[in-house]
């Protein structure tokens, strides 16, 4: 079945569970989700956890471009990352600015409607500079299922988890 783009509803903003940080109780000062929006735009590099069949970790760097309140990538087909999605597509992305970071929660999707692949590749092609033509590797998308906004400067006041939907 084709994947198209799905509109995205905003999501619930509340506080993380950080016993023991000091972080507000209360919700003044919670990050709006176009915050979070704006650093997986603006990033140029992320990080990508997932977990190889065993169950032990794998911490990869990866490009990618967030479209349409999806986190799109692609690897190889024979890669770790693509070979441990297979076996458990759920995983973890990461913005490159740790001082404001955003980490996102969710599960991976082979990504397999044609028009919909060209337009994240000529987004992709834009971003880094290269000809996306021809492209045949594996395209994936992560949707958020929770996300977290952590700006360090402001640690304590804005600390936000973000609930898309059933967590």
């Amino acid at each position: 079945m084709p994947m198209k783009p799905r509109k995205q509803r905003a999501p619930k903003a509340t506080r993380p569970n950080m016993p023991d940080y000091g972080v507000s109780g209360r919700a003044k000062g919670l990050l709006p989700w176009k915050w979070a929006e704006t650093r997986l735009r603006k990033s140029r590099q992320y990080w990508i956890s997932t977990s190889r069949p065993d169950g032990r970790p794998h911490v990869m760097v990866i490009w990618g471009l967030w479209k349409d309140g999806g986190f799109y990538f692609s690897t190889g087909e024979t890669s770790r990352k693509a070979r441990n999605l297979k076996a458990n597509p759920w995983c973890v992305i990461g913005s490159e600015q740790a001082e404001q970071a955003v980490i996102v929660e969710g599960r991976a999707e082979r990504v397999t409607d044609a028009a919909l692949r060209k337009s994240v590749g000529k987004a992709y092609g834009r971003k880094y500079k290269m000809d996306m033509e021809g492209f045949t590797e594996p395209m994936y998308v992560v949707r958020p299922r929770v996300a977290f906004g952590l700006w360090e400067k402001k640690f304590v006041n804005t600390a936000t988890r973000w609930l898309f939907g059933k967590e």
